[in-house]
């Protein structure tokens, strides 16, 4: 398969834009059973539904040290020197976003389209989470490409990764969140999951990119990670790619090893040794696809759970590693699923990751081409 060919085949997947929109309608925001496969032993994350009045309220009467609250607005965040001249990517930059709109306010579907069960307190938490890693010295964002490549092409300007910190020389994740390749939702779809993902030790970047040309940002961030491990304090080998909707149909293409080094044109960068997926229709599959983690909805009206156990099915055959999870009467988007039969998944894909680490570091592998 030629380059040309493989950019058409992967854009070809962009036409579902129009009817994502109208299937957007049927996003059914459900509670559900509980799925058998969830050890929920010892979990961190709160239990609250969306739009808690309770959670809310104290969020407002935390102490003024403590940094953001539910009624900071869009512009307080963004204007923060804190977050440099990168603070408006903490929000989708391809929706019309008002600076006069609340924290509470943002963390809504009318902004995160497609999406369900967004949390105001997640919002809060990930603000603070990034602003005080700032205060204490610590980058937070990353810019993928340099000045001279942002010259050449000023939408590059518009990209980048957020670092949520784990323990040094920890391997890393990257996390995509979705959109329909028409925005990116970051503040449901991945900054949430880079967050737990830190909090159990590994270092997790989420990236923005730009949704008309996903699959080159997402290989530009493999390069830039690898090529600077030691000094982003992270280790080079057995990453995770993560990815909600769109994103996870990113983190699919990347995970494969003949499109890693055709998109990234390498042999020396390792495979992932795991890409974690949620709720989409990805359907491809090839002997050179990573380890596999999917969970999804039952009632998700935009991707069918048929569709990915189908797949998962065929990468077994192929001998590859996958674990498969679907949540009885949940709809699309669910993110980390807080407050649902869906909770913990994020466990159980960590496990799976963890499984799936190679002992020894990668050495590169042999020019390959895609099925």
């Amino acid at each position: 398969m030629t380059v040309a060919n493989l950019f058409h085949h992967l854009f070809a997947t962009l036409d579902m834009k129009m009817t994502v929109f109208m299937l957007s309608a049927i996003l059914l925001l459900a509670s559900c059973a509980e799925d058998n496969g969830i050890d929920k032993k010892g979990l961190s994350m709160k239990t609250n539904t969306e739009g808690n009045t309770a959670a809310n309220s104290a969020a407002d009467k935390a102490p003024a040290e403590y940094g953001f609250t539910t009624s900071s607005t869009v512009a307080d965040v963004v204007s923060n020197p804190a977050f440099g001249d990168f603070g408006h990517l903490l929000f989708p930059v391809d929706r019309n976003i008002s600076g006069s709109m609340t924290l509470a306010d943002i963390s809504s579907s009318n902004v995160y389209v497609w999406y369900s069960h967004i949390r105001t307190e997640k919002t809060v938490e990930i603000i603070n989470r990034l602003y005080h890693d700032a205060l204490a010295g610590n980058r937070i964002f990353y810019r993928m490409y340099s000045d001279a490549e942002i010259a050449a092409d000023p939408s590059k300007a518009d990209t980048g990764l957020f670092l949520f910190r784990g323990e040094t020389g920890k391997p890393f994740a990257i996390t995509n969140a979705g959109g329909g390749f028409m925005y990116v939702g970051a503040m449901h779809d991945s900054f949430p999951h880079s967050l737990e993902i830190s909090k159990a030790g590994y270092n997790a970047f989420a990236l923005i990119y730009r949704p008309d040309d996903p699959y080159s940002d997402l290989a530009k961030a493999i390069e830039f990670i690898h090529d600077n491990a030691d000094a982003l304090g992270v280790k080079a080998d057995d990453y995770s790619l993560w990815g909600g909707s769109a994103g996870a149909r990113m983190a699919a293409i990347l995970g494969n090893r003949a499109y890693l080094q055709q998109l990234t044109g390498r042999t020396d960068i390792p495979q992932a040794a795991t890409v974690v997926m949620q709720y989409t229709g990805y359907s491809t599959a090839s002997q050179y696809d990573a380890p596999t983690y999917v969970c999804v909805g039952s009632n998700d009206g935009i991707a069918s759970w048929r569709t990915m156990q189908n797949r998962l099915m065929r990468l077994e055959e192929m001998g590859i590693p996958t674990e498969f999870h679907v949540y009885d009467g949940l709809g699309h988007g669910f993110g980390l699923g807080e407050g649902t039969c869906a909770e913990g998944w994020i466990y159980d894909a960590l496990r799976f990751w963890q499984k799936n680490m190679s002992a020894e570091p990668g050495t590169g592998v042999p020019p390959l081409y895609a099925d």
